[in-house]
């Protein structure tokens, strides 16, 4: 009984240094020059901006990421084909990989003196420095996590119900509107979850395609980072309170599509 206390309370004590109390002190310094002064840091319209293109990045990101999730968890469960080993290994590769990297690449790829780049800009697309590229940046570090929560609910949910509606004379789109995607919506939700809550988090791919220019390209972390650079403690702290919100209010939705044995 003891050591079981005595368990739970090295476990909660870690929890509480590590993400409670930082998390608490920056709500706390977020207030501390009133909430006039926290409501007008996030409420100016370079702020306004900031969580205005976050936003826009997290839903497109979602949207295409969410696609291309589910076509590639079908294509991965229910064919073989040469490569289907390479292609399963690279979908992990942006956990692998560091954002700043991931940032460094695009940059390359399609910054000015690249020959993808000028090509682009010799037809007027502009994707660094600019909304296109912290959009590519999002999608890119957000792309692994609906494919990977779909693909184990494919893999159990199994092919006799698709062959059945085959049989019956139901069509592939029929099979998958009315089979398929029914049965794999929890991981779909779920996967969606979590590329929320990564898209809005990002920081270290956006910070180097960005630009971060003011009003312009500055994303809600990039601009947690430009206040807290400039000494606006204020404006830096609010602003964190914001991601912070989003954050929990995804942690919520995370938690509501877990299965109830997991919660």
């Amino acid at each position: 009984m003891i050591s079981r206390l005595a368990l739970r309370a090295v476990a909660l004590g870690y929890l509480a240094l590590l993400l409670v109390f930082p998390v608490a002190m920056v709500f706390r310094k977020a207030f501390e020059e009133g909430a006039g002064t926290a409501w007008r840091a996030v409420t100016n319209p370079a702020a306004l901006h900031a969580l205005w293109l976050t936003l826009l990045a997290t839903a497109i990101a979602v949207v295409v990421n969410t696609l291309f999730g589910i076509l590639c968890a079908i294509v991965l469960v229910r064919h073989r084909f040469p490569g289907r080993g390479l292609l399963n290994a690279i979908l992990d590769l942006p956990l692998a990989i560091s954002p700043v990297v991931v940032g460094l690449a695009l940059y390359t790829l399609y910054g000015q003196g690249s020959p993808v780049g000028d090509w682009l800009l010799a037809h007027g697309i502009k994707i660094i420095f600019s909304v296109p590229g912290i959009v590519l940046a999002t999608i890119f570090i957000s792309l692994p996590f609906v494919v990977r929560e779909v693909m184990p609910v494919l893999q159990e949910i199994g092919t006799e119900q698709e062959q059945a509606a085959a049989t019956l004379g139901a069509s592939p789109t029929q099979t998958f509107l009315l089979v398929t995607l029914p049965a794999i919506r929890q991981g779909v939700a779920y996967g969606v979850v979590l590329t929320t809550a990564r898209a809005i988090g990002e920081f270290g791919a956006v910070s180097v395609v960005s630009g971060r220019i003011s009003g312009l390209t500055e994303t809600m972390t990039v601009y947690v980072q430009d206040r807290f650079q400039n000494f606006d403690l204020a404006g830096a702290y609010a602003a964190s309170v914001v991601l912070a919100l989003i954050a929990v209010a995804t942690l919520l939705l995370t938690n509501a599509f877990k299965p109830e044995e997991e919660r």
